[in-house]
């Protein structure tokens, strides 16, 4: 005569390849706790990308149906669109500026409209050195890749 055993453990579902289900043994990882919030103009910024996306694809027809829809006025559309026209390189840094955990944010949109107003991406960069060294303090900017140029 055979005793039954019972086992007691935690167990959780993946999706597989091609949508399968997986079974996985044990407790799901916790994620690290976040810290701090997206600076604004990171948000601003990837929120331009979105709506030049939803006009791209005829979700919406222009920027006035986008100021329309968001509550806001045709001219701040204006504003944070033309944060498209910055190097991508510069994007990028304000992409991956790191979390603000109080206070306010080391950079912000109007710091940034002299820069979109300047056609040349390597005038852009001088541009974005300066501000970035005076809001660091003379070190790396915020993002930590674009070195501040004196």
């Amino acid at each position: 005569m055979t005793t039954p055993i019972t086992i007691k453990t935690k167990a959780r579902f993946h999706r597989g390849r091609h949508g399968s289900k997986v079974l996985k043994l044990g407790a799901a990882a916790t994620p690290a706790p976040r810290r701090g919030r997206v600076p604004r103009v990171a948000r601003l910024l990837a929120l331009a990308h979105r709506f030049e996306t939803l006009i791209r694809d005829g979700e919406v027809r222009d920027y006035a149906d986008l100021a329309r829809l968001g509550h806001v006025t045709r001219a701040r559309l204006s504003q944070i669109m033309d944060l498209l026209l910055l190097a991508p390189a510069i994007q990028e840094e304000l992409l991956f500026l790191p979390p603000v955990d109080g206070g306010d944010d080391p950079i912000h949109e109007r710091q940034l409209r002299p820069i979109v107003a300047v056609l040349d991406w390597k005038k852009q960069q001088r541009l974005w050195s300066s501000i970035a060294s005076r809001v660091s303090g003379g070190r790396d900017c915020p993002g930590g890749r674009v070195q501040a140029r004196g």
